[in-house]
């Protein structure tokens, strides 16, 4: 499993769809479960970004597609970090 970090902004007037993704027609987590992605934890955050995502999949074809699914519904900018566990 992969593991990967979503760094979303969806605050500010500059991005007046944010709204539009809260209003989904699917929830994330029941979108990922259908392509293969489960989203393990999201945290909010201050300053640089508004919302931190953790999610894992068994590929980065999965959670491509997810991340594209996800985008289609609004602007919202976001950056994907993909992470590996270890010491540092």
């Amino acid at each position: 499993m992969s593991a990967h970090m979503r760094l979303c902004n969806f605050t500010g007037p500059q991005y007046p769809n944010s709204r539009k993704c809260r209003s989904a027609e699917r929830p994330p987590q029941e979108l990922g479960k259908m392509l293969g992605v489960d989203i393990k934890a999201g945290y909010l955050a201050i300053r640089t970004y508004d919302l931190t995502i953790r999610a894992e999949s068994a590929s980065d074809d999965a959670m491509a597609k997810l991340l594209l699914s996800l985008a289609s519904k609004a602007n919202v900018p976001t950056t994907t970090v993909k992470v590996h566990s270890g010491r540092i």
